[in-house]
């Protein structure tokens, strides 16, 4: 008698109807989240509107603090992927641009989409902090990863050579911090209604003017590209490129930029 033959067990269908149900109820929390408030929500409403014994809820998400930790992932990446923002490709591709205006520019495009989708959210949990601890400690946590995400830029920056004379990588991690608020985004595009295409592009200056050096501004005008060090730029010092200007006369006049965002994980958007 030959050997019995092994069964194999396929769990693709599985879990699929696990990555179903997830997403159902992500998307009813975000709903619910943004109009009734994240104080004011129940795991037993969200269960409800998702049409999801409440059990089934607490198996995936633990309780409200995860199931807004999925809406925050899904809000920042786009989809359910479990990918870190950080590490998607076009994350990666744009931080690895060797040419300091390029990787500037290429967070300017992506910053549109992702605060679009994730601003409400946040609005919703900072309006929740003031009078709710757990909401305020979300609140913060995002925040803290949100500027340690984003101060990739400013070290990538520092690292290629090409940080604004007299401006430290602190100070640049402010900056990119500031300029990719939601509420920022806010501002702009709900408020006074410009469209995503107008905002990046408005972004992508404020960015440039802000943290390039005036001598890699003026070689992207004449159409020069590449990294200081490309173009015999002089050696990096500890707080940037050596100025053959007056020590910090530009950038001092340029460090506040004009009006001032997952990730809720460590990333470099929203």
């Amino acid at each position: 008698m030959g050997e019995p033959v092994k069964r194999t067990y396929d769990n693709s269908r599985r879990q699929a109807q696990v990555r179903a149900t997830r997403a159902e109820v992500v998307a009813a929390a975000h709903e619910l989240f943004v109009a009734r408030g994240y104080t004011a929500t129940t795991v037993e409403a969200v269960a409800e509107a998702a049409g999801v014994p409440q059990a089934t809820v607490y198996r995936h998400f633990g309780g409200k603090r995860g199931i807004l930790t999925a809406v925050l992932d899904v809000a920042f990446g786009g989809d359910d992927e479990p990918v870190e923002y950080q590490y998607r490709p076009e994350v990666r591709a744009a931080i690895s641009d060797p040419d300091p205006a390029g990787m500037l520019d290429a967070f300017a495009r992506m910053h549109p989409g992702v605060v679009a989708r994730s601003a409400a959210i946040q609005q919703a949990l900072a309006e929740a902090a003031a009078g709710d601890p757990e909401a305020a400690e979300l609140l913060a946590l995002a925040r803290h990863q949100r500027h340690t995400g984003q101060s990739r830029i400013a070290r990538r920056l520092v690292e290629l050579g090409a940080l604004a004379d007299g401006l430290t990588e602190t100070e640049a991690a402010d900056i990119v911090y500031a300029l990719f608020s939601p509420e920022l985004y806010q501002i702009f595009a709900v408020e006074r209604g410009w469209l995503p295409e107008r905002f990046g592009a408005w972004l992508s200056r404020s960015l440039r003017d802000a943290l390039l050096p005036r001598r890699l501004e003026m070689d992207i005008t004449q159409g020069r590209t590449g990294t200081p060090a490309d173009r015999g730029a002089p050696p990096a010092g500890p707080g940037g490129p050596v100025s053959r200007t007056a020590p910090g006369s530009v950038a001092r006049a340029r460090q506040t930029p004009g009006p001032a965002t997952p990730g809720h994980r460590p990333g470099t958007g929203g």
